[in-house]
């Protein structure tokens, strides 16, 4: 069922284990948590008669922050998320999302013979197709990246428009005065060609790319870098970056991305980071298996990593884009 009013509709994510047991969730119709296994809770009304079943079921457990945080995610499961609000999970290929619609009268204690030993469960009505994570915003996609196993999202307006949804989207998240994301790429667009290099740059280096060698190519906007993505060393990259400017409502095709893909070496990955957007086919391409991955940076991500950026950016260079805290033009 969908709810008629769309300000009570709630978007929640639950994992299935790194997605472990994601297949069970979308072959049985269903989203599950596995704590207090030994327990129906289909009597449970609050979230104070969980802490007593907590401490009982783990005693080891003696931290009230820890307490507080595994209660309030299955309080979350088992008493907030409702029927006709929206969930997703990420599948076991991280490159990807499910997302589906809370059923009626979703609770129900499981045996777990379908192989996932999470007894807790709700019925969901799945979309068929998953969705690419990369299609979000970046707030979106940052905010699927929390630790917890179940927890609110509040990016609706993009879940919704990004899944073809837009009349699901609040009417309190409808009222834009201007708009946000076309303002700010036209101040990029007005950048010639060198200054839009150096802010590409700008961005490689607050995102933790390093050791980079910057190529533009004469006469098409375009930027080439090659280097490593070191994340907080922990972890890093070889990274092949293209960078270009389209005008926008262009969408880049499957060639282009073809094109970059051809040059990254075995162990090598991807970036293109454009103003546009891309066409679908480029999507897929983009992340094929037995392919180098190729991440996909549109426009509207472009200013998401430039807003979550901006303090990392020069002084000289903000001033010459015009835009002060929030990227709301001056």
């Amino acid at each position: 069922m969908e709810k008629t009013n769309t300000e009570n509709i709630e978007l929640y994510c639950v994992r299935a284990e790194f997605g472990t047991y994601t297949k069970q969730f979308i072959d049985g119709g269903y989203v599950a948590i596995g704590w207090l296994p030994n327990n129906d809770l289909s009597a449970i009304a609050s979230r104070d008669e969980l802490y007593t079943l907590y401490k009982k079921e783990y005693p080891e457990d003696t931290s009230n922050v820890v307490i507080g945080q595994q209660v309030g995610q299955i309080a979350r499961f088992l008493l907030e998320i409702k029927p006709g609000d929206y969930v997703i999970t990420p599948a076991q290929n991280t490159e990807f999302i499910y997302y589906g619609i809370v059923e009626e009268n979703p609770y129900y204690f499981s045996d777990g013979a379908d192989g996932c030993p999470y007894r807790h469960r709700k019925k969901v009505k799945w979309h068929k197709e998953p969705i690419q994570r990369s299609q979000f915003s970046v707030p979106f996609q940052n905010t699927i990246r929390s630790s917890l196993t179940v927890f609110c999202i509040s990016h609706k307006k993009n879940f919704f428009t990004t899944i073809g949804k837009p009349e699901l989207v609040p009417e309190s998240e409808k009222k834009v005065e201007f708009d946000y994301y076309t303002s700010v790429l036209n101040k990029i667009l007005e950048l010639d060609e060198k200054e839009f290099e150096i802010l590409i740059t700008h961005i490689l280096n607050a995102l933790g790319f390093e050791g980079s060698e910057h190529k533009g190519k004469v006469g098409d906007g375009g930027v080439d870098a090659t280097g490593e993505l070191n994340v907080a060393n922990m972890a890093k990259i070889k990274l092949f970056v293209q960078a270009k400017r389209y005008k926008l409502g262009s969408k880049i095709n499957a060639n282009v991305v073809k094109a970059l893909r051809a040059n990254i070496p075995a162990g090598g990955q991807g970036a293109f980071i454009t103003t546009a957007d891309y066409q679908e086919a480029a999507k897929k391409i983009a992340v094929e298996q037995g392919f180098p991955r190729i991440g996909l940076i549109n426009g509207e991500q472009l200013v998401d990593i430039l807003a979550e950026h901006w303090n990392d950016i020069p002084v000289e260079f903000r001033d010459k884009l015009g835009l002060k805290i929030g990227l709301v033009p001056n």
